[in-house]
């Protein structure tokens, strides 16, 4: 068994007041928050620091713990959710980002399954093979490296592997044979790893890439990836993805 909760901030600098943006009618929160109810989750809450997002929230139904405005990260913010309803160390935490409204299901039990399978890790994520330049080359695409054993080498929005040979004569095709791979931002997390996470505090790595899972990896956390059974549509991080998702939501009536 397992609780998911879905950091949601009204303040994002691409797209204000992004969860509450509406999606077929919805806010763009409750989609998500009925995806997540559609997994094998014992529990779903929405931790937020905004009141018009609690307001919002409570109105479909869903449980929320409000948080503090401080936070550095989402994973931060977990950590405040696990202590406040009393989770235990062992207990799973899966992070759900609020702005992941086409979310599969299945990769949110994928996640916490994997972490329960792999006790040497202390987190479990997720990823997707990257078919074409653009997106190896995009910054707000994620790129992961893994070895043998699956477990995470680096994350970097920088192109990663970077193919010296082929790039060197083209960097419009992708070579043959080179695991590019999409890092896809859900997390399975024990509730006890959170709670060192935020007594660590971010370290210079995260704070240069603006990724919280590499303090995890410069302190040593195994991160377990595996690619997703189902690989969800990107997030919603700009107008014109919100738009994109619209039209995806709209057409399926």
């Amino acid at each position: 068994m397992y609780t998911v909760v879905i950091p949601a901030r009204y303040a994002s600098s691409r797209l204000p007041g992004k969860p509450l943006q509406l999606i077929a009618g919805l806010p763009m929160i409750q989609h998500v928050w009925q995806q997540a109810q559609q997994s094998g989750a014992a529990r779903v809450v929405v931790a937020t620091d905004d009141p018009r997002i609690e307001a919002a929230c409570v109105a479909f139904g869903a449980e929320v713990v409000m948080t503090r405005a401080e936070h550095n990260s989402g994973t931060d913010r977990l950590a405040e959710v696990a202590d406040a309803l009393g989770l235990a160390d062992d207990a799973l935490v899966v992070n759900v980002q609020g702005d992941e409204p086409l979310i599969p299901p299945a990769i949110i039990d994928q996640v916490a399954a994997n972490l329960a399978a792999n006790p040497q890790a202390g987190i479990a994520t997720l990823a997707e093979p990257i078919g074409d330049s653009a997106s190896l080359f995009n910054p707000n695409v994620v790129k992961v490296v893994s070895n043998a054993q699956g477990l995470a080498l680096t994350f970097s929005r920088a192109p990663l592997p970077w193919a010296r040979d082929a790039f060197a004569q083209d960097q419009q095709q992708l070579p043959a044979g080179v695991p590019f791979r999409r890092h896809i931002g859900i997390y399975a997390y024990r509730a006890g790893f959170l709670r060192d996470f935020v007594r660590w505090g971010p370290c210079d790595y995260e704070n240069t890439e603006c990724l919280e899972q590499l303090r995890a990896l410069w302190h040593g956390v195994a991160i377990h990836v595996a690619d997703a059974l189902e690989a969800p549509p990107a997030g919603v991080d700009t107008a014109e993805d919100l738009a994109r998702v619209r039209q995806i939501v709209e057409s399926r009536g």
